[in-house]
């Protein structure tokens, strides 16, 4: 009672606003009518291989998008929760640029319903790495940040640093996809402290961004070379073309 009679004064003195526009809402860490809308939440039909939506029904089958079909993932599954474009892609910009750390643990949550049929087989959630030179002017990696969440939340095994960059990567923003997958050649790999803990399991990705693909590709490649059994992806927002 003492604690549910703190939380209404808290709501009172600092009554919760929507995470993308500082409108009042009825509850913490949520979104606005209107920025529901514009966030472009995925659900429905989706490709199996970078959960992008497709038209249509499911039936029963695997089915991937275009993309996918045209090249071979290391991967077996991904999910996005939205797509890279109007609100979420502020969203995003927010959290990685913005110091927003505060969306972490909502995105996660929307990563964790996205990436529902992925969570089985007690998946080890392994985030996407920073160099350290990068980590260092950054301060935080925003794709670990939402990992430890989506663990916490999922009640999943979480290991941080268990694929480490060695190579320090050009920004990707404007590159063609042959030279977003050439830049990330060999610029990840599994810790060598921790390359053990891989094998035999099954390895969920997770990152903030999917464009190309070339860095889950590196991190996946990565996991497999470790002995991981199977990779999974999970994303908070997947671009896709016009």
């Amino acid at each position: 009672m003492l604690r549910a009679q703190f939380q209404t004064a808290v709501s009172l003195v600092y009554p919760p606003k929507c995470l993308g526009c500082d409108e009042l809402v009825e509850q913490d860490f949520g979104l606005c009518g209107t920025c529901w809308g514009e966030a472009h939440f995925i659900s429905g039909t989706v490709c199996e291989g970078c959960g992008v939506p497709l038209p249509g029904d499911e039936d029963g089958h695997r089915l991937d998008c275009d993309e996918c079909m045209s090249m071979a993932r290391p991967w077996s599954q991904g999910r996005a929760a939205m797509l890279y474009k109007d609100k979420a892609r502020n969203l995003v910009m927010a959290l990685k640029h913005g110091d927003r750390t505060d969306l972490a643990a909502p995105a996660a949550s929307w990563i964790e319903r996205a990436a529902a049929p992925l969570l089985r087989d007690n998946p080890l959630v392994c985030p996407v790495p920073l160099h350290w030179s990068r980590l260092l002017k950054r301060r935080y990696n925003q794709s670990a940040l939402l990992a430890e969440h989506l663990s916490r939340q999922a009640r999943l095994d979480h290991w941080p640093d268990m694929l480490k960059r060695v190579k320090v990567t050009p920004s990707l923003e404007g590159k063609t996809r042959a030279q977003r997958f050439s830049a990330l050649n060999q610029a990840i790999v599994a810790h060598p402290r921790h390359r053990t803990l891989m094998q035999g399991r099954v390895v969920l990705l997770v990152d903030d961004v999917m464009t190309s693909g070339a860095t889950l590709t590196a991190c996946a490649d990565a996991c497999r070379a470790a002995g991981a059994a199977d990779v999974r992806v999970a994303v908070l927002a997947r671009v896709t073309r016009a």
